[in-house]
């Protein structure tokens, strides 16, 4: 009897570490097929350009909203779905997955994304007017789809994460204008907001994304030392035209005063199809996005895991 049970508690060990070895981070592998399959389905024409208060956009956030149930992400409010107070039949889809440490899961960190645009427009281009948002914003939609997927099968963030896709940002950011209000005046603890923003073409640096606000905060430094590299770099562009404000990043700055920033790909010089009909799938570059989303696994773990904020304002 003792063989046996010495047996079968061998096997549960043994599978215990099967288990956990597949969700570290190490041995985790993002498909740029899975990358590919969202992106493709988001930027579709289905969608029709994904613009707030459509049915286009209401698909998008139901498919988003499957992405999290399937990757065991809960809902924060009572659905996932939390109706924006400052814009009409529009709302944001927020994850939730609760913190594993005693005392620091009270301090959340907030991982974004938007999922609209402009949806269709009367000025077309070579009689497309369907403007599909592929980098604009379905690609960092997608980059932050599979950050949350790894999380969700991880669990094992010592911090608590909201995982949050924004709607009604080409309102004038008003989904992570709702959303940061609505947390303070909950009283809740927010330590960071890193926001994912036009990453699906690579820019001609020596670093494959830049930071927002780069002097505002240590987070490039401390990002990049959780990356063992220069993953995250500066944009004159993005400084001469002020992006800082320009993304879901901002309203968490200015309700909390916190590190709030967004990293991106898009800086000007290496995208033609800002707000374009052309921003389509295939002029998007997968392979670039899957290393985007394997490389910030570790960034996003180390973050949500430090023992102390080490990410702190200037």
């Amino acid at each position: 009897m003792k063989k046996i049970l010495l047996f079968a508690a061998l096997s549960l060990s043994l599978v215990a570490c099967k288990s956990n070895k597949s969700a570290d981070v190490s041995n985790y592998q993002v498909k740029e097929a899975d990358v590919s399959f969202t992106l493709q389905y988001l930027a579709s024409d289905e969608l029709e350009g994904r613009d707030s208060n459509s049915k286009g956009i209401e698909k998008a956030a139901n498919y988003l909203e499957e992405i999290l149930k399937k990757a065991n992400v809960k809902p924060y409010f009572s659905t996932y779905k939390d109706t924006l107070s400052n814009y009409e039949n529009s709302f944001n889809v927020v994850g939730y997955i609760e913190g594993t440490d005693p005392k620091l899961k009270n301090e959340f960190v907030i991982l974004g994304a938007h999922y609209d645009h402009i949806g269709i427009t009367e000025k077309g281009f070579e009689g497309d007017y369907i403007n599909n948002g592929a980098n604009d914003n379905a690609s960092g939609t997608t980059v932050l789809a599979e950050v949350a997927k790894y999380l969700g099968k991880a669990k094992n963030n010592k911090r608590s994460i909201l995982v949050v896709f924004f709607s009604a940002e080409e309102k004038g950011l008003l989904g992570s204008k709702h959303l940061a209000k609505k947390l303070k005046q909950k009283n809740i603890n927010v330590y960071s907001m890193l926001n994912f923003e036009m990453v699906g073409v690579p820019m001609n640096y020596d670093f494959k994304l830049f930071l927002t606000g780069y002097t505002k905060s240590n987070m490039a430094a401390k990002l990049n030392e959780y990356a063992g590299g220069t993953l995250i770099g500066m944009s004159d562009g993005a400084e001469k035209y002020n992006l800082f404000k320009a993304s879901d990043n901002y309203p968490f700055y200015e309700e909390f005063k916190i590190p709030a920033h967004t990293v991106s790909a898009f800086d000007f010089s290496n995208f033609d199809f800002y707000h374009h009909p052309k921003d389509e799938f295939q002029v998007m570059d997968t392979k670039f996005m899957t290393t985007v989303a394997q490389e910030m696994l570790p960034v996003v773990s180390k973050m949500i895991n430090a023992e102390t904020k080490e990410i702190k304002m200037n």
